[in-house]
């Protein structure tokens, strides 16, 4: 019985061990995922540590480690319970290819608000053991089984490759723009000449340029248009994959 306790807590997941009881009434698990997450959106994954969260909480390290062992585990919550923003519409939705385009988009979105989740999904332990992200691609894999995909992971593998690679790229970009201090419009206005310049030399690149430097489109709305023409891609490539099934 001891060999198997053993084993059993040597997962190095949050998930795989009992939540202990509070012993501050003023401090819990949620509070502290909370007041992570507000760390993470606002400094990023570098900035948050124990003792700053700690001392964000007025608490102590040791009382933060009786909740949460390491800042793994706590990465872990946090991509959880973020996790619980994403939408995904009911499997019996009469297009899958709108309610997967939906979802693509909840994801995104969350993923902007919190700039870093895409980053460390990969790297977040065992995360996907999360009750929020296993719902969330239980939902997926009920709308992509409805669809008629006899085996819902490759689609859900594509999709989500697609949208946290985008994810990743755009809130990167974004986070660079914050930190110069000036609107994207703005930002992109100062970087455009220097690229184009820098483009001249390259027949097709030098084209898009050009278009780019007169343009009057909006970045956020071009943003959107990129992120709707690769995801139109992916699910062209879904259907297809659904009318003409591998034997």
């Amino acid at each position: 019985m001891a060999a198997r306790t053993t084993k059993q807590s040597s997962i190095p997941s949050v998930w795989a061990r009992p939540q202990r009881e509070a012993d501050q009434p003023t401090l819990s698990r949620a509070m502290i995922v909370r007041e992570a997450i507000v760390m993470l959106d606002a400094e990023g994954v570098e900035a948050l540590s124990m003792r700053k969260l700690a001392t964000r909480l007025n608490a102590g390290a040791a009382s933060l480690y009786r909740h949460v062992a390491t800042k793994d585990e706590l990465m872990e919550l946090a991509v959880d319970e973020v996790a619980a923003e994403i939408h995904v519409p009911p499997a019996q939705s009469a297009d899958w290819r709108a309610a997967a385009a939906e979802a693509a988009g909840a994801f995104r979105a969350t993923a902007l608000r919190h700039p870093w989740l895409s980053s460390v999904l990969g790297q977040a332990g065992l995360a996907y053991l999360g009750p929020n992200l296993m719902a969330f691609s239980e939902r997926l894999a009920a709308l992509f089984t409805t669809a008629g995909f006899t085996k819902p992971s490759g689609p859900i593998d594509t999709l989500l490759s697609y949208v946290i690679g985008m994810s990743t790229t755009e809130a990167a970009w974004l986070t660079t723009v914050a930190r110069s201090g000036e609107t994207e419009a703005d930002f992109i206005a100062r970087l455009m000449p220097a690229a184009q310049q820098a483009a001249a030399a390259h027949e097709h690149l030098a084209e898009g340029y050009a278009e780019a430097v007169t343009a009057t489109t909006d970045p956020v709305a071009l943003r959107d248009e990129k992120f709707a023409y690769g995801l139109e891609v992916v699910l062209d490539g879904l259907a297809l994959r659904l009318e003409t099934p591998a034997s």
